[in-house]
């Protein structure tokens, strides 16, 4: 069944750069890359996006979010508070669990003005007394699903939401114009599809990511000595 045009307009808010979660932050290593001269043409962004999509998104990041919007249509609040302590402790840069906590704690709080919920406001208790890390993916899931999205509505938002705002930070960094940057978002449509379905299926114990070369970006990051992105 077709979501309907309310749900639609809601997976376009959560899903663009508009709605002010702190994802705008990220480069997830790509200053560094952009930096050191490793990326340094559209092709180079084009096979660090895919790279994400395949080894660390869907896999990881997709995989936990489908658990939670499970567990959040239960109302299975524990569930949520494991599914995010495993999420953490599988993100092995310091730098990158920071960021993903402080993004995660301002759409946190941004969601639970704009769609009041009771879901929201025991997060927003179980993060003050450290019982969560409240980790971004997480609280997305909880949020989409809150808002009233389906689950494959609310892993497709996420996976938007993330190459467009890496592709928006590729251009800000001067690695590929803005007509390049829609050719690319094209062309990663079908890796896009494939991750989103892929994640339905996947159980907990599935999740995995592998992207050694861009993790040592990620540490490499915190040491620049100019930035623009937080990770």
């Amino acid at each position: 069944m077709s979501d309907s045009l309310d749900q639609q307009l809601v997976l376009m808010q959560l899903a663009d750069s508009f709605f002010p979660s702190g994802a705008y932050t990220l480069s997830h290593g790509l200053e560094s890359l952009v930096q050191s001269g490793a990326v340094k043409a559209a092709e180079d962004v084009e096979g660090f996006v895919q790279l994400l999509l395949c080894n660390k998104i869907g896999p990881m990041d997709l995989v936990a979010i489908a658990h939670t919007h499970r567990a959040s249509q239960n109302n299975n609040m524990q569930a949520i508070r494991e599914i995010d302590a495993r999420l953490f402790a599988q993100t092995p840069i310091e730098q990158t669990r920071i960021t993903q906590r402080k993004s995660g704690r301002a759409l946190l709080m941004v969601a639970g003005k704009t769609w009041p919920h009771v879901q929201l406001e025991t997060l927003a208790t179980n993060t003050a007394q450290g019982e969560i890390n409240c980790l971004q993916p997480i609280i997305f899931s909880v949020v989409a699903r809150v808002a009233g999205l389906s689950l494959q509505s609310t892993v497709l938002a996420f996976t938007h939401g993330f190459v467009t705002g890496l592709l928006g930070a590729a251009i800000r960094l001067g690695a590929v114009g803005h007509l390049e940057a829609q050719q690319i978002r094209l062309r990663l449509a079908a890796d896009m599809a494939a991750i989103c379905q892929d994640c339905e299926q996947q159980s907990l114990d599935d999740m995995w990511s592998c992207t050694p070369l861009i993790d040592l970006a990620q540490m490499r990051q915190a040491k620049l000595s100019r930035r623009l992105f937080a990770s």
